[in-house]
């Protein structure tokens, strides 16, 4: 039992040198695996190597998948994502998924980095002050969401719930999606594999569908995504993000071929 040479080949490049454990114990079940996850998902992607890891990462953090974080982690810094970029998703993940399951991956992340010979703590990128977290954040929301559906969003807020919305502005988009070392195309599309990878939140992967298409991610993009988290998050959760998908960004009319 052995992958395909085009898995065998893609997985190589990513783990040089590196045979898993796996491969001896359950050769069956990681030949189907490699075979599915280092090849057959990948033809036609149109994504690059840097960004699927980066996407399929922050589905790990979502997931709560600490073991298989580090070994893509590894995988990463290997293909060239820098220190800053992989540390900078542990940090996007945090209003996402919540301080409590990014904790172990910070320290996963921090392990691995260190392990590299990474000198820690990193160059800061915060581009707020507490000053102006909550005027850059609701820029930054606006750019991202649109100016109108933000102004909705405080309108259509009680009284009592106003002080949520200024956490969402100054939290959420101030003190995370704000900061340097990803762009905001890229942190878009994180925030898009965390929400589809979470499951239960196709409210909020509608809202970023349309977050994503405003900053750069097309339709064929954010499909392309959620087939490269497919072998880690499974087909429940990749085909409720799929329907939304298709609610929000319909599909191309296919066109009648003359008979």
């Amino acid at each position: 039992m052995a992958p395909n040479a085009t898995a065998r080949a893609n997985h190589e490049r990513l783990f040089p040198g590196h045979v898993s454990t796996l491969a001896v114990t359950d050769p069956e079940l990681i030949e189907v695996f490699d075979n599915f996850a280092f090849d057959e998902v990948r033809r036609g992607s149109r994504l690059d190597e840097r960004t699927r890891l980066l996407a399929q990462l922050a589905a790990m953090i979502a997931i709560g998948a600490v073991s298989e974080f580090r070994v893509m982690l590894g995988a990463a810094l290997t293909v060239g994502v820098s220190p800053v970029e992989a540390k900078e998703v542990v940090y996007h993940a945090v209003p996402y998924v919540g301080m409590a399951r990014v904790f172990d991956f910070l320290h996963s992340a921090n392990e691995v980095l260190t392990a590299r010979g990474v000198d820690l703590p990193l160059e800061g990128h915060a581009s707020t002050t507490p000053a102006t977290r909550l005027a850059h954040g609701r820029a930054v929301q606006e750019q991202v969401i649109g100016g109108a559906a933000v102004a909705e969003m405080y309108a259509a807020a009680p009284a009592d719930e106003q002080a949520l919305q200024r956490l969402l502005s100054a939290n959420a988009f101030g003190d995370h999606v704000a900061r340097g070392g990803l762009d905001l195309a890229t942190r878009e599309l994180l925030t898009f594999s965390m929400l589809a990878s979470l499951g239960g939140c196709e409210p909020q992967i509608r809202g970023h569908v349309a977050a994503n298409l405003r900053v750069g991610n097309d339709r064929a993009c954010l499909l392309d995504t959620i087939t490269q988290l497919l072998p880690f998050i499974g087909y429940p959760r990749t085909l409720n993000a799929l329907r939304v998908l298709d609610g929000a960004a319909p599909a191309a009319p296919t066109k009648e071929v003359p008979v």
